[in-house]
């Protein structure tokens, strides 16, 4: 998208064109004072007799060569001032161009770090504006805004290592958990009371496992894409559905899937779209329905609506919900999730350069509405 041609370049050009043309009238109005001046205390009649006989002038004829030599003078003046208008207008014109360029080239270092802040991401901290030239005001603030980017690439880089830290070490616990208690609810001389507490056991270290999954999905998919291809939206989300297991509680699943194109990564669009799925059956009623439409809004973008029944949601909670361990009707503590569904949604919709929103339907349930760009 062109940057807008206005803002700070206008205020300056403004600012160098009334200035000019403030000192260009100041002059023009000082020099025809004193030319003025100088043409009535230069300006005088002689007269020169051309003969011993002939008769000296009158003081008619001397009031009437005084008038002529005024009007005269005030016709300089008035010629002079002309000329001097349409030269300081022409001038004035030109410096407001220039004064234009001026500013355009002058600011044109702070328009490099403006798209280079524009583009930047996790994934391309990297970039550095690198202005060359003098040591002035711009190329210290240049210089700054480096070294700044220099800290943030250091703090992600030291966040990427924690992330990929803390994954191996939480799942390597979990797993062996699962495995110790799995072996005990197996064992043949396990008693009734054993294979009871291991099995309550593996729910709770099957939920600190998708707790901990979610946690690290969402920490992931906060970051930019890096690498990105065209996919088929409509085909990501007939892959979801056919490997979802049919929903219980009498609940049906109607599509409307239409051949729409996106740019993404296709593992984060399947997690993405399957957030939404669960979610919509998840908190649901019995009986209820579940609604999901992929297609291209008029303007470009992919939409993927996923509409379900359910309980009331009042619509000041709604935004609530993208928070993390947020959840419908209970903010704090649930047995059918860990709260990170719809974050982790927002996050991948985020770094796809997308975005989702949702909204309370009048019968009871939610609407939510993803948006991604097409290639």
């Amino acid at each position: 998208m062109k940057r807008p041609r206005s803002g700070l370049r206008l205020r300056f050009t403004i600012w160098y064109g009334g200035m000019f043309f403030l000192a260009g009238s100041a002059l023009l109005w000082i020099t025809y004072l004193l030319t003025a001046r100088a043409l009535n205390s230069r300006l005088s009649i002689k007269y020169k007799s051309a003969g011993p006989n002939e008769p000296p002038p009158t003081d008619l004829m001397i009031q009437d060569l005084q008038s002529d030599v005024a009007a005269r003078a005030d016709e300089a003046l008035d010629e002079i001032l002309r000329y001097s208008l349409v030269v300081l207008v022409l001038l004035g014109v030109l410096a407001i161009v220039v004064g234009y360029l001026v500013a355009d080239r002058s600011l044109r270092p702070l328009d490099r770090m403006t798209e280079t802040a524009r583009r930047l991401s996790e994934s391309t901290l990297h970039e550095r504006i690198g202005l060359t030239g003098p040591q002035d005001e711009v190329k210290r603030l240049a210089d700054t805004f480096d070294g700044m980017l220099d800290r943030l690439h250091r703090v992600f880089d030291a966040q990427r290592r924690f992330i990929a830290n803390a994954s191996h070490e939480l799942r390597t616990p979990l797993a062996i958990n699962r495995t110790v208690l799995e072996v005990s609810l197996e064992d043949p001389t396990a008693s009734e009371d054993l294979k009871a507490l291991a099995k309550a056991l593996l729910g709770t270290n099957a939920r600190y496992e998708r707790l901990i999954e979610g946690l690290l999905l969402l920490a992931q998919s906060e970051q930019e894409m890096a690498d990105r291809k065209s996919v088929q939206l409509d085909g990501i989300v007939a892959t979801v559905l056919d490997l979802t297991p049919p929903p219980k509680r009498g609940i049906r699943i109607e599509q409307e899937l239409l051949p729409v194109v996106v740019q993404g990564d296709p593992l984060f669009l399947e997690r993405c779209v399957f957030n939404l799925v669960e979610n919509a059956i998840k908190y649901n009623v019995r009986d209820g329905r579940v609604w999901i439409r992929a297609h291209e809004e008029y303007g470009g973008e992919a939409v993927l609506t996923v509409e379900n029944t359910g309980p009331m949601v009042s619509p000041y909670e709604v935004d609530d919900l993208f928070e993390p361990f947020r959840r419908h009707g209970d903010r704090v503590h649930s047995a059918r999730g860990s709260g990170l569904g719809l974050s982790i949604v927002r996050a991948i919709a985020d770094a796809h350069g997308g975005s989702v929103s949702a909204a309370p339907r009048p019968e009871g349930g939610l609407r939510v509405t993803l948006r991604l760009p097409r290639p």
